[in-house]
């Protein structure tokens, strides 16, 4: 049994969908790769079942509730072996390192009880790089609790998504504008590439231990070079607002952001534009 959180998210939907057509694919049941005897049911935990469409009810078992709550997260790991794990960005939170280890510490008290014995879980790029990192610390930080439970952990380690651009859509259009972090490279994946892997690692039950997957991509573009490829795309000229780190927590907190949110956000981008790690990272391998 695969244990599906955030399955209405964007990636978590994506890694349900795609675990769904290789059951279906399959007759019911998706076999895992190297010879394994598979996964034999797909359950997911969601805070409102409304929001998953008909189809996805219908072939999944439904646990309403948070991850973050204890009980939820026992019901829906009972008698499950793996899980896709993410931890939802929650910018009205009041503290970043506590919405972290709000999600942890039920998972570290309930997985061991429960027999789920492989996570693969949503990280990011910059481990013993990354200094002072606001979100991108706390992240890493959650990693290194979950490896410290007796369970093998997968980390997938992502850069810049490049879906973060659809966001900008209304900054392209009404002002001609790409704001983006980082100096010299900024390497990207795309949510897909996420769920991929996670994918492909959850239907796998030979990996043991607790490991990175870094899941950069290989083109060596700087924001720049974005900008100028977004602009030759929308045949339109287009200028970079380069993103700090004061102009990033402002614009959160004009959001609606908590202020340690936006702190921890700010102290993200600042890491990001001085520490390069997004750029220093090497391309994933083509079987990653």
């Amino acid at each position: 049994m695969i244990v599906v959180t955030t399955p209405t998210g964007q990636i978590g939907r994506e890694v349900l969908d795609r675990l769904l057509a290789l059951r279906l694919d399959a007759g019911g049941c998706a076999p895992a790769a190297g010879g394994a005897n598979g996964a034999t049911g797909i359950r997911v935990i969601v805070r409102d079942p409304a929001r998953l469409p008909a189809r996805v009810r219908e072939n999944v078992e439904v646990v309403q509730g948070s991850h973050a709550d204890p009980g939820a997260l026992k019901e829906a790991c009972e008698g499950a072996d793996r899980m896709f794990w993410l931890v939802p960005p929650t910018p009205q939170a009041p503290s970043v390192a506590g919405h972290f280890r709000d999600f942890t510490e039920p998972l570290r008290e309930v997985t061991g009880a429960a027999g789920v014995r492989r996570i693969v879980g949503v990280s990011t790029l910059g481990r013993g790089t990354a200094k002072n990192a606001g979100i991108i610390s706390a992240s890493l930080a959650m990693d290194e609790a979950i490896a410290e439970m007796d369970v093998h952990y997968r980390a997938l380690c992502a850069p810049f998504l490049r879906e973060n651009l659809l966001g900008q859509a209304a900054l392209i259009r009404d002002a001609g504008l790409v704001a983006l972090p980082g100096n010299g490279v900024l390497r990207t994946c795309a949510t897909s590439d996420v769920a991929a892997t996670a994918v492909r690692l959850l239907r796998d039950d030979s990996w043991t231990g607790f490991e990175d997957v870094p899941l950069a991509g290989p083109d060596d573009l700087s924001p720049e070079d974005m900008v100028r490829i977004v602009a030759e795309v929308l045949g339109r000229p287009l200028r970079l607002q380069p993103v700090d780190g004061a102009r990033y927590r402002a614009m959160l907190l004009g959001a609606g952001a908590s202020e340690d949110w936006a702190r921890g956000a700010g102290d993200m981008m600042t890491a990001l534009n001085e520490q390069g790690f997004y750029g220093a990272a090497q391309p994933a391998t083509p079987d990653t």
